[in-house]
């Protein structure tokens, strides 16, 4: 039974990246699959062309070429998925991976960390510490003999 066409992939609530932007490659894969390991092409790539998407802001689209630029090739990001027999579980997990790794990318930077001071009390638990790790350690030590 055919699936339904699918309005496009929800990365996040503001981002769905639309079908028709997306590409599909499918090649034999190696691993399990019996005697039909030779003959299925279940091994899935998901191409999608991050630079030139029309889903995108222009916020949306520096940060994936800014955060994703190790994977991209020309702006252009695939991912493949050849962990299942089924060519239909590797298309969901390629979609699964792409959302995921897009959703990584365009999320805002966190807020910056603010430097403070360690209070009087840690400082004094720091060395009281330490002198006790001393002590413990000065007890294992073979007796001097003067």
């Amino acid at each position: 039974m055919p699936s339904a066409p699918r309005p496009g992939l929800r990365v996040s609530a503001g981002l769905t990246i639309p079908e028709a932007e997306l590409s599909w490659r499918f090649s034999r894969s190696s691993g399990p699959g019996g005697q039909g390991v030779n003959t299925t092409d279940s091994r899935v790539e998901l191409v999608w062309d991050a630079a030139n998407s029309a889903a995108l802001s222009p916020t949306q689209r520096g940060r994936i070429l800014e955060r994703l630029r190790g994977r991209l090739v020309d702006g252009v990001l695939t991912v493949a998925a050849s962990e299942h027999r089924a060519q239909l579980r590797n298309r969901e997990a390629a979609r699964e991976r792409l959302a995921a790794l897009v959703a990584e990318a365009i999320r805002p930077p966190a807020p910056a960390r603010r430097a403070t001071k360690p209070s009087r009390g840690s400082k004094e638990r720091r060395l009281t510490a330490k002198h006790r790790r001393t002590d413990v350690k000065s007890l294992r030590r073979r007796p001097r003999e003067d």
